[in-house]
C-alpha cells in the first residue's frame, strides 16, 4: 500500500515543478469547487504565462481571478466568462486570448482527451461562428480582431450536419474534491463534480486537493467519482476552506 501513497504535505510542494508557460485544466463550476489551495500556491510561487482550460475564470478576486489579476494567463479557454471584469479588460486590450467553448462542448473535450479520444462531431455548433468561424480570440487593443477563431469541418450523419471539434489535454490538473484517500480515489460534492472529474481526466499530471484525507481503502468502491489512476498528487486542505458564492439573489422579506 505504502506505493500507492500519493499525499504530499501542502500546496505549495504540490505545484512547485508547475513550469512557466504550462498549460492547465482547471476545475470548477462558477466558484464551486475551485481548487483554491493550489491556485494560491501557484500565485505564491510566480508562474506565469499559463495557458488554462476552466468553464469559467472566476471573479475578480477569487478563483483563478487571481492569477489574471496578476498576469500570470495568457490564455483562457472557457464556456462562461461574465463575472469577470479584469477579464472582460484585459481580453478587449489585447493583453489576454480567450477560446469560446459551448459548455457542453468544453465538457466532452476534457473527457474525451482523458479517455483517449482524439476529436469528435457534434450538433453543437452547426451554422454558428463556433462551426464557421470569426469568432474574437484576441482583439489589438484599438477594438479589432487580431485573432479569429478558424472554421471548423463539418461532415453529414444520417442527413445532419455535426462539427468537428478535437480533445484537450494539458500539462498539469488543479482540481478540489470534498474527499480523497491516499491512493488518489475522490469524491466530489454536489455542483463541483459537474467539470472537477473531466478537468483532472485531461491533465497529464493531476493534482488534486482534498477537504479530508482518508486511508486507501475507507472509500466504498461505488462511491468513488474518480479512480485514483488519473490522480497523482494529493493534498489535505481541511474541511475549513473558504467557499464562496458568484452571485447571490434573495427575495426580499
Amino acid at each position: 500500500m505504502r506505493g500507492l501513497d500519493k499525499v504530499v504535505p501542502d500546496p505549495a510542494a504540490a505545484v512547485a515543478d508547475i513550469p512557466d508557460g504550462a498549460s492547465l485544466a482547471v476545475g470548477g463550476f462558477g466558484l464551486c469547487g475551485n481548487p483554491m489551495e493550489l491556485i494560491r500556491a501557484l500565485l505564491a510561487q510566480g508562474t506565469s504565462g499559463l495557458s488554462v482550460v476552466s468553464n469559467n475564470c472566476g471573479v475578480d478576486d477569487w478563483g483563478l481571478g487571481l492569477l489574471l489579476d496578476a498576469g500570470r494567463i495568457v490564455k483562457m479557454t472557457s464556456s462562461y466568462v461574465g463575472e469577470n471584469k479584469e477579464f472582460e479588460r484585459r481580453f478587449l486590450a489585447g493583453e489576454l486570448e480567450v477560446e469560446l467553448t459551448p459548455q457542453g462542448t468544453l465538457a466532452e473535450k476534457l473527457r474525451a482527451g482523458g479517455a483517449g479520444i482524439a476529436a469528435f462531431f457534434t450538433r453543437t455548433g452547426v451554422g454558428t461562428q463556433v462551426a464557421e468561424g470569426g469568432l474574437p480570440r484576441r482583439y489589438d487593443g484599438a477594438g479589432g480582431v487580431a485573432v479569429a477563431s478558424p472554421p471548423k469541418e463539418v461532415r453529414t450523419f444520417d442527413g445532419k450536419p455535426y462539427v468537428l471539434e478535437e480533445a484537450i489535454t494539458c500539462d498539469v490538473a488543479l482540481v478540489h474534491a470534498r474527499r480523497g484517500d491516499r491512493a488518489g480515489n475522490l469524491v466530489f460534492h454536489a455542483s463541483a463534480r459537474n467539470f472537477n472529474p473531466l478537468a483532472a481526466m485531461a491533465g497529464r499530471l493531476c493534482v488534486a486537493e482534498v477537504e479530508e484525507l482518508v486511508e486507501t481503502g475507507d472509500i466504498p468502491p461505488d462511491d468513488v467519482h474518480l479512480p485514483g489512476v488519473f490522480v497523482h498528487r494529493v493534498v489535505e486542505v481541511g474541511t475549513d476552506v473558504e467557499k464562496r458564492i458568484e452571485r447571490r439573489t434573495v427575495r426580499e422579506g
